[in-house]
């Protein structure tokens, strides 16, 4: 599959088959974001995987209630993950402090999408989930206090197949709206 065609196949996905996902599958979702670039290559991530039957659902019904009520949805796949970030390198560090960038966040988003990417050539689907009760993950998980849990990503097989999203389904700004050249204008 061209890289183009794999970009527009994927979607955030919210509904579920109940169908297991293999553990193959899954490795090599986990193998693509663990071959994600990092500033100063500090790789500050770790995923926590949850996929044994039921307990996703388990989870959800503690970390997205309330406000994050919205994200019960990820109680219906068949895999939850979080991804979470520790310290990073001495020299990744000091470089965000001196840009004012918090290069773990960003190493993380890349080392996701590279998962992401993945599970959409494996025919599975991903949404990212950032709402919801941090304490409670951790506590659940056993992820230490000093550890932060940036995102949770829900996986497995869409209810609908993945197709190439027609323009209705994934509206997004022309290039010519987001790029400038040569200078700002």
């Amino acid at each position: 599959m061209r890289f183009l065609d794999l970009v527009k196949r994927r979607r955030s996905v919210r509904r579920y088959a109940p169908a297991a996902v293999s553990r193959a599958a899954i490795d090599r979702c986990l193998e693509a974001a663990r071959l994600a670039p990092s500033a100063c290559n500090a790789q500050p991530w770790s995923f926590v995987v949850v996929d044994q039957p039921g307990r996703a659902a388990e989870i959800a019904r503690s970390v997205f209630g309330g406000v994050y009520s919205m994200n019960r949805f990820a109680g219906d796949a068949p895999v939850l993950i979080a991804a979470v970030t520790g310290r990073s390198t001495p020299a990744a560090r000091l470089g965000g402090l001196f840009r004012n960038t918090r290069y773990p966040l960003i190493d993380i988003g890349i080392a996701c999408e590279h998962l992401a990417l993945q599970a959409a050539e494996e025919g599975l689907g991903t949404c990212w989930i950032g709402a919801f009760y941090e304490a409670q993950v951790k506590q659940i998980l056993g992820i230490p206090e000093e550890a932060r849990v940036v995102l949770l990503l829900t996986l497995g097989h869409p209810s609908e197949p993945l197709v190439p999203a027609a323009s209705s389904l994934k509206k997004r700004k022309k290039l010519e709206d987001i790029v400038c050249r040569e200078k700002w204008s």
